[in-house]
């Protein structure tokens, strides 16, 4: 760490995640973890580009020329989508503006930086979500002869019962977990807030090995650990989802076709909570979403959740017309021509 302090760019580095971040935004260890991803990744891209190493590098390494490069092979060679794209350059932007106040001696090439803008078209982008035979062909493939197997199938069931971020289930401990009727889990979501989501009975019954397997040891233990007893990873979560998909996807022509990641399965519950009619403002609790806008970006997904969704907002209007209110002598018009 010694190098990291021999410049402006690295002390800022340090200010910047141990107070700045968690202090004085109050932002939660998920989004600095992230943050952290972006700046790196960003660091790592200068650093090649000006043939230095990263300890090496100074405030006017950041560019914006770079950021624009940085932010095309995050496209190109990553293949990241535009959502991503953006929160990296979101990070970044973030990091600037923390950079101008603590060293305005570079306000020109930090404006520079915030002046690059984000990418229009990912709000547009398909919600991919699994329809529920998928969901059945999914778990169906995992192999639960062993502990691995069982692990993995509790993690999967659990995210499909409460269409929680990958990381809230992953900082999840047995504590956070009640097993007996009615049987619930205490997620962590953005902002450090906390929700009760119910599970089922069998999902219960999936975890409560899990929990067993804690007893006795640290009481900050996660429920789901690797193969070294190491706190699993979002990256872990993603390959086992790939790897059970490749199996899955050898039964079931629909999946080959789907490009399915471990946010999909929050999609999944989401969609399936609206077309089984559940208001939006219940859905957008059950989520942990800040705003209800955020849960209604669902009713995109298909012509069935439009008409519900338009059902709630205007019920009486789009009601099928009754007998008898076209009656000659008894038409209503204004009522006829709301319900057409």
């Amino acid at each position: 760490m010694a190098a990291v302090h021999q410049n402006n760019l690295g002390r800022a580095l340090v200010r910047f995640f141990q107070d700045y971040l968690p202090n004085q935004r109050g932002m939660s260890s998920h989004t600095i973890r992230s943050y952290r991803d972006a700046i790196v990744l960003f660091l790592r891209f200068v650093s090649r580009d000006a043939g230095r190493g990263v300890e090496r590098l100074e405030i006017d390494d950041l560019r914006p020329e770079r950021v624009t490069q940085f932010l095309s092979s995050l496209e190109e060679q990553r293949g990241n989508g535009i959502a991503t794209r953006n929160a990296r350059l979101a990070a970044l932007h973030t990091l600037a503006r923390f950079l101008a106040t603590e060293h305005p001696q570079h306000m020109a090439t930090l404006q520079a930086l915030l002046a690059v803008p984000f990418k229009r078209g990912a709000k547009n982008a398909p919600i991919e979500y699994l329809e529920h035979g998928e969901v059945r062909d999914l778990l169906d493939v995992i192999d639960r002869s062993d502990d691995r197997g069982r692990r993995d199938y509790a993690l999967f069931a659990l995210m499909f019962n409460t269409g929680a971020r990958v990381q809230e289930i992953l900082n999840l401990r047995p504590r956070d977990v009640r097993l007996d009727s009615p049987a619930q889990v205490r997620l962590t979501g953005k902002g450090n807030k906390i929700r009760i989501c119910p599970i089922w009975a069998t999902t219960a019954g999936l975890l409560r090995p899990l929990c067993m397997a804690c007893e006795g040891a640290a009481d900050d233990l996660p429920l789901f650990v690797n193969q070294r007893g190491q706190p699993l990873t979002r990256f872990g979560v993603r390959y086992l989802l790939q790897r059970h998909l490749a199996n899955a996807a050898s039964k079931s022509s629909t999946l080959a076709n789907k490009s399915i990641h471990p946010h999909s399965i929050r999609h999944t519950t989401a969609i399936h909570l609206l077309k089984a009619g559940v208001d939006f403002a219940s859905i957008s609790q059950w989520l942990g979403h800040a705003s209800l806008n955020t849960t209604m970006v669902y009713a995109r997904a298909d012509l069935d959740l439009k008409r519900q969704a338009l059902l709630q907002v205007f019920p009486d209007a789009l009601a099928p017309p009754k007998a008898g209110d076209l009656a000659l002598g008894g038409v209503n018009l204004v009522d006829w021509l709301r319900r057409l």
